[in-house]
């Protein structure tokens, strides 16, 4: 959907309800806030105060709100069209119709979209659903209730997959992070792109043959004559797979990334889809990097891996969704809590509980990390460890300075392989993070998670 199929969308919701056409300024603002301005820029470009821009945005948001829902605010609008609308093309002719594409059927949310333009790299002679609908099946994703800005991440996604053909993407991140989120709105933009789309949780645990035989059923269902592997739905079609939840299948106790007995196949089965040809996508999304996908990475240009950080000041969105106040604090609330998004809520409501919602309050009370209600978050990344790597983030908790690791420390009990397999894996659990000094590679623990062990090692 473009910002003019928007326009027209409100404009046309607007005159039904009122018998008026938007204002210039208030199509300037659906402009401004679809293409993420700031109410000042919006302001700054239709040269009138940012108050009186203010005021007219409000009265829009209180017009369109009957259409999608009362809560409508600049920092929501977008995701609310997009969750409710899209664009489609009708053939043979140059309009736009605006159809609305939620299914519900008990509580589970179901796509079928129809795509009438031919998708890109889906060789007519190979494709055997082109020019049908597009099959998606969201039913074990979460909720996509709102959406902060990551724009460069989104496009390095699609190049990957539009451009560059990709095979195998790997999402990694902390807990809450946004992985789920960016996938989800990755097929928002993409899905035209495919014949199928289904997105599974591996949080049950199922086994490959489980997983693979619900996926084969899933893609028979416009078939004529079903396939023998998932592989050949791949070959045939163009198929976009989201493998969410993969640490479940990882063992706990362990050095990141080998998978419990019994599961071992499943590293098979990314090998099969990174290194095979064909035309379609696997995503998975996980807390810590799988082992063989560094191996992949380092010798196949169709596995690729995006390691999901904070968000930068796109993060003020949520602060502001939570009501707090103080707004030139927030920027270093952000940076204290490293723009995790699932961190900064519950931080935000602990503010809003114990200081009114004043930021400056809160970070003057905190000399250190204030960890709170982060703590379950935390304790379940920690949960994970080996022995050898809670041998070394004790000991990197305890550093007031990144350090230097290609000397191990000799109060450390492990040996020399021990202690870089440690830190290692911890790299790939995001708990470690790499900076650069002085010419080197210097190594520091992530400052909550080390606040958090700081603080339960001296509890009595």
């Amino acid at each position: 959907m473009n910002v003019e199929d928007v326009v027209e969308w409100a404009n046309n919701s607007i005159f039904d309800k009122t018998g008026e056409n938007l204002t210039p300024l208030q199509e300037a603002i659906l402009t401004g806030v679809w293409q993420r301005q700031k109410y000042p820029q919006i302001a700054k470009d239709f040269h009138c105060s940012e108050s009186h821009v203010k005021k007219e945005a409000a009265k829009l948001w209180e017009k369109l709100g009957e259409d999608l829902g009362e809560d409508l605010k600049k920092f929501n609008f977008r995701s609310k069209v997009e969750k409710k609308y899209r664009v489609s093309q009708v053939s043979n002719s140059g309009d736009c119709l605006l159809q609305e594409i939620d299914i519900n059927i008990c509580n589970q949310f179901i796509k079928n979209i129809k795509n009438t333009q031919t998708r890109s790299q889906s060789p007519p002679e190979t494709s055997q659903t082109q020019n049908q609908s597009t099959i998606i099946n969201l039913i074990e994703a979460p909720e996509l209730t709102t959406f902060y800005d990551r724009t460069s991440e989104l496009t390095t996604l699609k190049q990957w997959i539009l451009e560059d053909h990709t095979r195998l993407i790997t999402i990694y991140g902390l807990s809450g992070i946004g992985k789920s989120a960016i996938a989800l709105k990755l097929i928002e933009e993409i899905n035209t792109q495919f014949d199928y789309i289904m997105w599974k949780s591996l949080n049950n645990i199922p086994t490959l043959s489980t997983l693979q035989t619900e996926l084969k059923q899933f893609f028979s269902k416009s078939q004529q004559t079903p396939l023998s592997t998932v592989i050949d739905y791949f070959r045939n079609c163009r198929c976009l797979l989201i493998l969410d939840d993969l640490q479940d299948i990882l063992k706990r106790g362990e050095l990141a990334g080998q998978y419990l007995p019994g599961y071992e196949d499943y590293s098979k089965f990314f090998k099969q889809i990174a290194t095979s040809p064909h035309q379609s996508c696997l995503i998975l999304l996980s807390w810590t990097k799988p082992i063989e996908i560094a191996t992949l990475e380092a010798e196949n240009r169709s596995t690729q891996t995006l390691n999901l950080k904070g968000l930068g000041e796109e993060a003020t969105e949520i602060l502001r969704e939570k009501g707090l106040i103080d707004q030139e604090n927030w920027l270093e609330l952000i940076t204290l809590y490293q723009g995790h998004p699932r961190w900064l809520k519950i931080i935000a409501s602990t503010i809003i509980e114990l200081f009114n919602g004043s930021v400056s309050l809160f970070l003057t009370e905190q000399n250190d990390i204030y960890i709170g209600d982060l703590e379950p978050n935390l304790k379940s990344h920690l949960e994970r460890l080996s022995e050898s790597e809670k041998t070394v983030i004790n000991w990197l908790a305890n550093e007031d300075q990144p350090v230097n690791i290609s000397q191990k420390p000799a109060n450390l009990v492990l040996s020399k392989p021990e202690f870089m397999q440690a830190i290692q894996s911890l790299i790939r659990r995001n708990l470690i993070e790499k900076v650069e000094g002085g010419g080197r590679s210097l190594f520091l623990l992530n400052p909550v998670f080390k606040a958090y062990i700081q603080f339960d090692t001296t509890e009595p």
